[in-house]
This record gives C-alpha cells, structure tokens and sequence, in this order.
C-alpha cells in the first residue's frame, strides 16, 4: 500500500501522527467488506463464538500516521490496527480484522462478532453451526441431549445436580431434597453440606466416567437447573471463587457450590431477578449484585445488595440513586475495583463503596462522562464526550482513583473511534473500532497513558466475547490473556484449527504462534507464572483439553484431558464461561434458557484428576 508522508507524532495521542504499525488508528480500511452484524445468533446463547475477521496489515517499510490517518486501501481486506477492512465472515457477512473486529467465525462458545467488531453473542438456545470438525464455539447445538445414563442425582436449591462416578460403578442412594428460602438470608439445603465438610453431599454414578480411555480425566461434577425461568431464560452470572467454593448467581439466587464435589454449601436469595453482577471480587471476597425493583416487565435494574464470599452472609443493600431525570436504569453493567463497586447504565453512572455502600463519585463535572469500566487492580475508564464545536462525541480513556473518581491520566481517541474491548487491564490492551471507516485497532498504553505500541500483523483473530449491544461489557471475552511483555491471541478459525499468536507489546509484532492441533480450536485463558494457560475446544471425536504453553512459545503440553464421552456435553452450553483452578477445569453456561415445563438444562461442568 502507499505509504503516506513520514510524520512524527506526538507521544500516544490517537490520531497524532506517529510511527505505529500500519494501519494505525483510522486508517482507512482496504475495500474490503466492512464489518457487520454476527448472523442471527448461531450459537447457543452462551457460546463463545468466533469473533470478527480480517487482516491487520504488516508494518510499512517507513514511519506512518498514528490513529486516524488516511492510508490507501490494499486490494484485499485487511484488518490492521485501526483501520482495517475485515473479510466476509461466515454465511457471507464482511468480518472484521482483527479481535473484536471480526466477524463471527463459529467460534468456541458460538458467538459471533457483531459489525465493525462488536463481538455479539448468539441468541439463546440459537443452533451453532458446527466448525471445523467440532461444535461451535463452545461449539455445539443448543439441544444436545446428554445419551449418558444419568443415576443418582441430588436436588440442591439453585439445581439437579448429577453424581458423578469414576467408571467403576457404585450401589449408593441418590439423595434430594428442595431448598426454597424466601426470607434473604442464607439458607443451605438440608441434604446437603453445611458448609463444614461433614454433609452427606451427592453420591450415585451417572456413568458420564464410564467410557473414559487411557489418558483422559474424570468429570468430577455436573449441575442441572431446577428452578422455573421465565421464557425468555436467565443470565447465570460468576463465576467467582473463595477458599473451597465457587459461586455463581441465576434468577433470584447467588448459590456456592464445593470445588471438588458440587455440593452446595450456601445460597442467599433475592426478592426480584439478578440483573447484573461484576467479574471481579474485592480483595477480601466480596461481591455487589443487582436485582430489579419488581418482577414486572417495566422493573428497574436498581437494587444492590452485597455478598460476601467467604461466609455467605448478605450485608448492605441499597437502591442505586438517579444521576438526573434521564438516567435510565437498563443494561447497568457492575464493575469492582479494589473497594469500590461501579453501576454504570444508558446515560450516567456511579460509583460506590463496597464496604459500607457509601456513594464515592457520580456524574462527572465536564463534558465527558464515563460510559464503562474495566476493573481489578485498577479502575480504567471509557468515557463520551460531547462539546458544541464537533456534531459528534468522541472518547477518551482514563484511569479513575478508585477511592475518589479522580483521573490519572487521559488518553483521547480521535473523532469516529470508540473503544469496544479490554483485552488486558495491567499492561492496559484496548480494542478500539471505527464504524465510518470500517477499521479496528489494538493499541497498548503505559502505566501514565501513553501509548506503547499497536499491533501489527497479517491475521485475524477470534477471541470469544459476550453479545454487546448497549453495553460494552469491556471486559467480557474469553481467549485473550496477557504478561508484563506479551499479548496472546487467538486467530479466526478458518479449517477447524487455529493457533495462538505471542505479539510483543514493546512493539506490536508478533514474535511467535503455536498450532492448535487438528480440528481444534484453542483460546487463551491466562497466565500461570512464566506459562500460557490454554483451552482446547472438544473436537467431533475428542473432548477438550487445558494445555500449558511456555512464554518463549514452543509445545503445548496437556494438563488435563477431558474425555470424549462427554463433549457433546460439553459442546452443548451457551455463552460458555470457563476457568482452570487448582488442576480443576470450570465450564458454565452464561444463558439458561427458559423453556417452560423443563428444568433439566445444564448449567455447570467441572472435570479433573
């Protein structure tokens, strides 16, 4: 492509001219197709599915123009930072380059990246269409049902559970029982543990381990909803874990289950549907969820209760006061970052005190106001901002004091762009997309907001996000993971295998990629130590795996193997959600889907040794 003058741009301003990689933020994107809508949803609401496609383009031989800058279109698509054309996706839709600017490939988890790379989730209940050998994203049809005979199974409050055997059989009892508490307190269901490992928990073989082959590991536990949803289906919120639990939250219930055998431990229940739930914890395990003001159609998502982990105890709970007459209380996203809790919504937002639900900041003096947040180890965040003298508003980030709302830096985006992602907190990776152009943008910041690199490369990518119309839900991809020097990323499925791509962060080049391995698709989770933590998506005739791939590249070694007997199982959740912990791999459905008179779908999957 052309390269455009030689210009020296100020330090980390986005649409300064600068030296990035090609393709900086704005330039305009090849002729390709621009990016679109996801189809219909393809996957099972809930699966992750592949997000939007196209090519970065590699760096010019001489500096180029930072964000914004117009640059000449190559013949095919490409998605390069900030401004790359994508290619048409899947079922003939324009993909995005890209993460996040790719349209939905079917990847794991089955969603599908929304236009100009907004990744979108499928519908609940949606069919995927199978990839590459292998169930979408989270591959899989939404109706699979399990051909494992199922044995014991235990009611436990918030859902069935089924116990899971080892293979070699088993004479016990099922057990159940029903927990219903009304009252918001904390309730345990009298069948099983009380919290103090002395319960008579779940026992029975289902035999799910029962075709396990050499070398595969065991499902440890498997939960089933029991409770009546409405018809449109519940979000299942979490999960989140504390000492021996992990907890999740569905419908009018937050319920923690043990690690190792799925035994409930505690439940607190809500008056009203949960409508919203932060990924993070404090740093002493607690949680904010919100629930609505009734159970009418019309309810505000407005009521905030807190929860802290390690007990099960309810404290504080409050309603989230008005920022003005236009302040609607819809699509609030939670957001937790040291002690504060933010709630942020279609129009203002606030912030709050964990400890005490005291009210830390809300709208901003000024003409930008945040419209999300990413959160943990720092508050970072995306704000609007309108003046009289531009038709238009344009963004700036900012990283928020999360004690005061004060801001420590800025970092303004030009016209036309808005960040969509949060591939990274700490080093800070942002995904920004332009509509008019039709071109994306990874862009990496220092710790006092400058930018630090984009990148730049020939792919496209796939992590697996959330579907984000209204909200931004910045944080809500699997398959993006990151160290102090490194971004790791996985590219767009296009033959049933896909790899793992190491771009280094000083620069923005890539500097190496590893195989995912026959009809697999493989997505970054996170970081253990010097390692890459990875998931491998089952194939048609093989279950997933969690694998570890060193920090310099190189083989993929299994930690564990889950087995081909239960990956139609596996295949089978929505908007999968999954963690690895403590050599336990947790795989939960993001969408339940609410189907009356059946309450038997599956809601969490836990394997190990």
């Amino acid at each position: 492509m052309t390269q455009p003058p030689d210009q020296q741009p100020p330090q980390g301003g986005f649409g300064a001219p600068q030296d990035p990689p090609p393709g900086g933020f704005g330039a305009p994107p090849p002729p390709a197709q621009p990016p679109q809508m996801p189809p219909p949803p393809q996957a099972p609401p809930g699966q992750p599915s592949t997000p939007p496609q196209g090519q970065p383009q590699g760096p010019p031989s001489g500096p180029q123009p930072g964000y914004g800058y117009p640059q000449q279109a190559p013949q095919q698509p490409q998605s390069g930072p900030y401004g790359q054309p994508q290619q048409p996706g899947p079922y003939g839709q324009p993909q995005q380059p890209g993460p996040y600017g790719q349209q939905p490939p079917q990847g794991p988890y089955g969603q599908q990246q929304g236009p100009y790379g907004y990744p979108q989730q499928q519908y609940p209940g949606a069919p995927v269409p199978p990839q590459g050998g292998g169930k979408n994203p989270f591959k899989g049809k939404p109706g699979v049902i399990i051909g494992a005979a199922v044995a014991a199974l235990l009611v436990v409050g918030a859902g069935v559970f089924f116990a899971v055997g080892d293979g070699d059989g088993g004479d016990k009892k099922p057990v159940a029982s029903d927990s219903k508490n009304t009252d918001g307190k904390p309730s345990v269901s009298p069948s099983v543990d009380q919290g103090d490992g002395n319960g008579d928990g779940r026992s029975g073989d289902d035999n799910l381990n029962a075709g396990r082959k050499p070398g595969e590991d065991k499902v440890l536990w498997l939960q089933t909803n029991d409770v009546a949803l409405p018809q449109d289906g519940a979000q299942n919120y979490g999960m989140w874990f504390s000492g021996d639990v992990v907890v999740r939250a569905m419908y009018k219930k937050v319920t923690a289950y043990g690690v190792n055998d799925g035994k409930e431990k505690w439940s607190v229940p809500t008056p009203h549907a949960i409508c919203a739930a932060p990924r993070q914890t404090t740093p002493d395990g607690k949680i904010v969820i919100a629930y609505k003001s009734n159970d009418t159609d019309r309810a505000d998502c407005n009521q905030m209760q807190v929860i802290n982990l390690k007990t099960g105890k309810p404290g504080w709970k409050k309603p989230i006061p008005k920022e003005g007459a236009f302040d609607i209380m819809s699509s609030l996203e939670l957001t937790i970052a040291g002690d504060t809790v933010t709630a942020s919504r279609m129009g203002p937002s606030s912030a709050f005190s964990v400890s005490d639900g005291h009210k830390i900041f809300g709208s901003m003096q000024g003409a930008c106001q945040p419209d999300a947040f990413a959160g943990g180890a720092k508050l970072i965040a995306v704000e609007s901002c309108t003046k009289n003298s531009q038709p238009d508003a344009t963004e700036q980030v900012q990283e928020l004091d999360p004690s005061t709302g004060k801001s420590k830096w800025t970092f303004p985006l030009p016209a036309g762009w808005q960040v969509k992602k949060v591939y990274s907190l700490d080093p800070l990776v942002i995904y920004s997309t332009n509509e008019k152009k039709k071109s994306w943008n990874i862009s990496v910041l220092k710790s006092n907001g400058t930018r630090r690199s984009q990148l730049t490369t020939k792919d496209s990518f796939q992590p697996e996000c959330g579907l984000s119309i209204i909200d931004r839900d910045l944080q809500g991809c699997v398959g993006t993971a990151a160290d102090a020097n490194t971004l790791y990323l996985p590219t767009e499925v296009k033959s049933g295998a896909n790899e793992v791509v190491a771009f280094d962060l000083n620069t923005g080049k890539e500097k190496w990629r590893v195989p995912s391995g026959s009809d697999r698709t493989m997505l970054p989770l996170r970081m253990d130590g010097s390692n890459l933590i990875a998931y491998k998506e089952p194939s048609y005739d093989g279950g997933g795996a969690v694998v570890s791939i060193p920090s310099t590249g190189g083989k993929a070694s299994v930690l564990l193997q889950n087995p081909e007997s239960t990956s139609t199982i596996e295949n089978s959740f929505f908007s999968k959600l999954v963690d690895y912990r403590d050599g336990r791999f947790f795989l939960m459905s993001g969408q339940v889907r609410g189907k009356k008179g059946d309450t038997t779908e599956k809601t969490m999957l836990v394997f190990g040794k």
